[in-house]
């Protein structure tokens, strides 16, 4: 570093230190200014409950977005494997598959389509955005054809009960089981991205590829893993949202893509690669789903909401760009 630079202010050391903490001060001001606007439904436990079963199925896709993203990739066919995930999940019951292994399968396919993907853009040098966009197009396909472009009723055999109400011997836990699910996943890869190997290879090679070639990181092996991570992720975030519908639907999660992509965002992932965190990804689509569950309490129509998401996101990418200039 040169010395005759001046150094930074205080306040963007601390910002780039911890991106996440002015969406984690949005979030507290958003919730705070819904629950004096609508007290009597907004406070209430049960919605608190309620918001925190709405954020799993984007927030675990959003994990493996912010790998994604923080390798300075990204990833636009989430949508569409979750959705190929919950047909797989309702085919593989209807066959006589238990709950376990139903899920393992949509878990499975998932992850094998994110390999593919990832394999695509290490070893083809294509553009990610390319890659994924077709991988869109194609997931969606398969789904279509493996449902016959139709919704499969499938009897869930148990896993409703990850997001359903909890009965009355489990109700301490306050929180269904896929809410735990959720952030458990989301605390074991933010300590893997941040203290792990792979962690510091996944940034090494989003801040500058061709620095992480000559320290000697395997960038071909490391986006692979990523996108392979990615999907696994995204085929979790699939059991979730069939336990939610219990149905296997080849339409389901469209544009769910830019809702994850959003949420890693707004919690300081940049999309220039090499900066992103798990904390601020969960942060982002917490405060996605404040507003939204927010808006619906207050009587506001759909593009009020929309609206203000769209200001924090541009909001959100602006002052990435000001906490990375110089004083």
């Amino acid at each position: 570093m040169n010395s005759t630079e001046p150094p930074r202010p205080f306040w963007k050391q601390r910002a780039l230190a911890a991106p996440w903490l002015g969406p984690l001060f949005a979030l507290v001001f958003v919730y705070v200014l819904f629950a004096v606007l609508a007290p009597e439904t907004f406070a209430r436990s049960a919605n608190i409950v309620t918001m925190a079963r709405q954020t799993v199925v984007v927030g675990i896709a959003a994990v493996g977005m912010t790998i994604v993203i923080v390798s300075g990739g990204i990833d636009l066919s989430v949508g569409s494997s979750v959705a190929l995930a919950t047909v797989v999940i309702a085919r593989a019951l209807n066959a006589g598959a238990g709950p376990f292994f139903a899920a393992l399968a949509g878990v499975a396919v998932s992850g094998l389509a994110g390999l593919v993907v990832g394999t695509t853009i290490a070893w083809g040098r294509i553009t990610p955005f390319v890659v994924s966009l077709g991988a869109m197009t194609i997931l969606r396909g398969a789904a279509k054809g493996l449902a016959h472009e139709q919704k499969i009723d499938a009897d869930a055999r148990g896993l409703e009960g990850l997001l359903g109400v909890l009965p009355d011997n489990v109700s301490f836990l306050v929180f269904p089981p896929g809410v735990f699910v959720f952030l458990g996943l989301a605390a074991a890869f933010a300590f893997v991205l941040r203290y792990s190997r792979f962690g510091r290879h996944v940034f090494a090679v989003g801040s500058n590829e061709r620095t992480a070639r000559l320290c000697g990181v395997r960038v071909e092996r490391t986006k692979i893993g990523v996108y392979g991570l990615a999907g696994v992720l995204a085929g979790l975030a699939g059991v979730l949202e069939f336990a939610t519908l219990t149905v296997g639907d080849p339409t389901d999660s469209v544009g769910l893509e830019l809702a994850v992509i959003a949420a890693a965002v707004i919690g300081g992932a940049s999309l220039l690669g090499g900066e992103g965190s798990i904390v601020g990804s969960v942060v982002g689509a917490s405060l996605m789903t404040v507003i939204q569950t927010g808006s619906t309490h207050l009587g506001l129509p759909n593009w009020v909401e929309e609206v203000v998401t769209g200001v924090i996101i541009v909001t959100a990418v602006a002052l990435d760009r000001l906490r990375h200039r110089r004083p």
